[in-house]
């Protein structure tokens, strides 16, 4: 086979591949941490972390340990049957957490999907709501996932031109606005409130201080479940284990994948009490590979990562340090900087015809790669293996390339 290279690997994507993505011209073939090297052996600092799946680091050892040692003795079961490896994995996911039950999954998608299934029928066997009646409330600009019910939810054009018709139960308010969500409690139909603690794809968007707690406190009062769908914003993301843990809140269900496997393996999780869990029965909810035996294990391996190696409190420093960092860059170009732990986004203010995109273009071409979200934000996060001495050379690669432009 001839040896691969950049322009081959883009063309044959372009040939037999959908159309779905529009991927920054780089093509990677090695990862070890923070960094990444693309098949001609250009090595660069990784700012996206596969949307934060990669929070342990590319190819941690130890979470790609478990994933060989266990792929070499028991793959896959179904549920039909048992296996030695989930239980185990559910006690410790149920412990590490502080909830009675798991129910496992493999994409964060399918993570709002059951949480979705698993409030609406909450609602009709515990709540009384009348049959087929339940409503979800749910923010602009959210992101749950792609599937035709999160995309019902969504306010993204892109994302639902010519997809309809659309799953109804829903209702759409302002993000970070407590008046909105008081007006829409008062439905006696509304099961839940379906919320990401900060919303990543919308470009970091953090809500005022308080507005988790408040949200959480108002839920409570009208009986209805809090859902955090902490797919992003979890495992140490943003400087806390979860997102929601700066202000003391524990969701009814809370949703993780992403960095649930450290990168290595697609695995997601709900959690909930047994009040909420066991409204699901046999037969009402299931995935043929969700809770898999190699799933369990790699999950174990990156949560220990995430504990042993404190990532969260490294986020949280380091966080701090980046954002003064990119406060400091004099260009007018930069509009805003927003973010927590190392969750980071800053605004572009297109300058000379040049948005977002150019100026990761820039950063590619310099040795650090990014991604614009909604052509002018670029949203910023490494792995949270990443050390002060390499952000600070990181800090230095995103200056230099801003001010480029200059």
């Amino acid at each position: 086979m001839t040896e691969m290279t950049s322009k081959k690997a883009i063309e044959l994507e372009n040939k037999y591949g959908a159309h779905n993505y529009h991927p920054l011209p780089v093509v990677l073939s090695k990862g070890e941490g923070a960094y990444v090297w693309d098949v001609e052996g250009k090595k660069y600092f990784d700012f996206l972390s596969a949307y934060s799946a990669v929070n342990q680091g590319h190819c941690h050892p130890k979470i790609v340990d478990a994933l060989v040692e266990q792929a070499k003795t028991l793959t896959l079961t179904s549920r039909a049957f048992y296996n030695d490896v989930l239980g185990v994995y559910e006690k410790y996911m149920t412990e590490y957490f502080g909830y009675d039950k798991i129910l496992p999954m493999n994409t964060g998608a399918e993570g709002d999907e059951t949480a979705i299934k698993l409030c609406r029928k909450w609602a009709y066997e515990k709540k009384g709501v009348p049959e087929n009646q339940a409503k979800i409330i749910v923010c602009e600009n959210n992101f749950h996932g792609r599937t035709i019910t999160v995309i019902s939810m969504s306010t993204d054009p892109d994302a639902r031109k010519n997809f309809g018709p659309f799953t109804p139960g829903f209702i759409t308010i302002p993000y970070n606005d407590l008046d909105a969500l008081e007006t829409a409690l008062e439905d006696p139909n509304v099961a839940g409130f379906l919320v990401e603690p900060i919303q990543g794809e919308a470009g970091v968007f953090v809500p005022d201080e308080g507005y988790i707690k408040k949200a959480y406190e108002m839920c409570k009062a009208k009986n209805v479940l809090f859902i955090a769908d902490e797919v992003q914003t979890g495992l140490a993301r943003t400087g806390k284990l979860l997102a929601c843990d700066h202000e003391g809140v524990h969701a009814d269900i809370l949703i993780l994948g992403k960095a649930l496997s450290g990168g290595v393996y697609p695995v997601s999780a709900v959690l909930a009490d047994d009040d909420i869990m066991l409204c699901i029965k046999p037969g009402e909810h299931g995935s043929t590979f969700g809770g898999n035996p190699v799933a369990g294990k790699v999950a174990i391996a990156a949560l220990d990562v995430v504990k042993d190696e404190k990532l969260a409190e490294n986020a949280e420093r380091l966080g701090k340090i980046f954002r003064k960092e990119m406060k400091k860059i004099n260009s007018d170009m930069v509009e805003l900087v927003r973010g927590k732990g190392l969750l980071n986004a800053i605004i572009i203010k297109p300058k000379n015809g040049k948005s977002a995109w150019d100026v990761c273009v820039k950063m590619m071409e310099n040795g650090l790669i990014a991604k614009p979200t909604h052509d002018h934000i670029i949203r910023f996060a490494p792995p949270l293996v990443i050390n002060e001495e390499q952000l600070m050379e990181a800090v230095e690669i995103i200056k230099k390339s801003i001010l480029a432009f200059e």
